[in-house]
């Protein structure tokens, strides 16, 4: 048993800690008569054989790691606070960037004084007058949990951001502005002013799948279209989620190998890319988390070896995972982060050997790509499915002919929202190659929405 091998366990146990606890809560006496039993392992007679004596060592710190995942979790469910419906006056921050729908903002706020919840509040107001990040508000309205709908538990989803309550349509006075960090603030206006400069010359529904491509933003989707992106099994195209950006960080690096990048100089690129594109989208933790499996995925494809990345995805979940532990059971982002990066580390060389008899492009990477997706594709399945309730039948066939392009599309998508900003006439000239690729992306999802779904 190697070191690596004992650190893995160790991570795992510490996992399953958090796994378990989230099903059901472990009580006091049992965790304790855990701790104790570990002990006991630990201690074994030094008179018993090296082989043996280690692996009841290891055993009782995996039973120790495996209380401390619980307690971990525990102890993060024991600060949730309880939301009393009731009528509220308080002073608070915009502190992430508003969500703006067709008729309604969604607001997320941290309380300035009196801090009296200890958590982030959600509250919905008219589309007008507008906010901004960094504003300081005056809010008067009633404080309410958020409900628990039949099939979709919303509170739950809010609550692995750290959002505990809810609040529709107070009153708001502005008392202040440029109370947030500077930086998040420069990268919220560079965002809108790139959604701006796209919308000139790009039209629904395309433009709603594009601001969804590069931002991860749905609120130009219309209801019909994420219905369809839904049947397709092609949702996730609409997020700034793990396994798009596991995809596209693959896909970038063997593009750059493929037109003749040295490894080093491709690796590089790929990672200051990938960079960029969360800073730009302005770092939500979704996007944090995801660029962090991106980013181990690009480290051991650069290396060369996939095989070696497994310590380090275990490791780096576990790392978010004692950071924030409602991750594992409460966050589809985390959960598509993790397999879409364990598929392609261990899925994609099978699927290369597979698809070895397909001519390969010199401009493209096309067996890489197909690999690359299949992979992500074949352990991603299982959440989508569980997720949306069903099985579009022709799901991997709409994937595969949009996912490949996704890392190229991304690339051109950039290119345009900046020369958009920068010099009109080159957007309006990149607009149209814009529009072709993702007018082909709206039409494999309009024809395939109309094949038939397994419920």
């Amino acid at each position: 048993m190697t070191k690596s091998q004992v650190f893995r366990y160790f991570c795992l146990s510490f996992v399953g800690g958090i796994f378990i606890n989230s099903i059901f809560l472990l009580p006091q006496m049992l965790l304790l008569g855990f701790l104790i039993f570990g002990l006991i392992l630990i201690s074994v007679p030094s008179s018993l054989n090296f082989k043996k004596r280690a692996g009841f060592v290891v055993a009782g710190f995996c039973l120790m790691f495996l209380v401390a995942g619980v307690w971990r979790h525990q102890t993060v469910l024991l600060k949730i606070p309880q939301i009393k419906e009731e009528n509220v006056n308080f002073t608070a921050i915009v502190v992430e960037d508003p969500d703006i729908r067709e008729t309604s903002t969604g607001l997320t706020l941290k309380e300035a004084e009196p801090q009296s919840i200890g958590g982030k509040i959600l509250v919905i107001i008219w589309r007008y007058p507008e906010y901004r990040y960094g504003d300081k508000l005056k809010i008067t309205g009633k404080l309410q949990a958020p409900p628990v709908f039949e099939g979709f538990n919303y509170r739950d989803y809010l609550k692995k951001d750290g959002v505990f309550a809810i609040m529709n349509w107070p009153e708001i006075e502005v008392v202040g502005s440029s109370y947030g960090n500077l930086a998040s603030e420069a990268l919220f206006s560079f965002k809108n002013k790139f959604k701006e400069s796209i919308r000139r010359f790009i039209s629904p529904p395309e433009s709603g799948i594009l601001e969804a491509l590069v931002f991860g933003d749905e609120s130009g989707i219309s209801k019909e279209w994420k219905d369809k992106l839904n049947f397709t099994g092609t949702r996730h195209i609409a997020a700034v989620s793990g396994m798009n950006i596991s995809i596209i960080a693959s896909l970038i690096l063997n593009f750059l190998l493929a037109v003749g990048f040295w490894r080093k100089q491709a690796f590089y690129f790929s990672a200051v890319l990938l960079v960029l594109y969360i800073l730009m989208i302005g770092a939500p933790a979704s996007a944090v988390r995801a660029g962090i499996m991106g980013g181990i995925l690009l480290y051991s494809q650069y290396l060369g070896k996939l095989s070696s990345a497994g310590r380090s995805l275990v490791f780096a979940a576990t790392l978010m995972l004692f950071l924030n532990p409602l991750l594992l059971m409460l966050d589809v982002g985390f959960q598509l982060s993790f397999l879409a990066v364990l598929g392609i580390i261990y899925l994609q060389p099978r699927f290369l050997k597979w698809l070895r008899k397909i001519p390969e492009p010199k401009i493209f990477p096309l067996k890489s790509t197909l690999a690359a997706t299949f992979a992500a594709q074949v352990f991603t399945l299982p959440i989508l499915i569980y997720n949306f309730g069903y099985v579009p039948i022709l799901s991997p066939a709409a994937n595969i002919l949009i996912v490949p392009f996704l890392a190229p599309l991304t690339i051109l998508l950039f290119i345009f929202g900046l020369s958009s900003i920068i010099f009109w006439p080159l957007g309006y000239i990149l607009s149209w190659p814009v529009w072709l690729s993702l007018s082909y992306i709206t039409s494999v999802i309009d024809i395939f929405s109309k094949f038939p779904k397994i419920w």
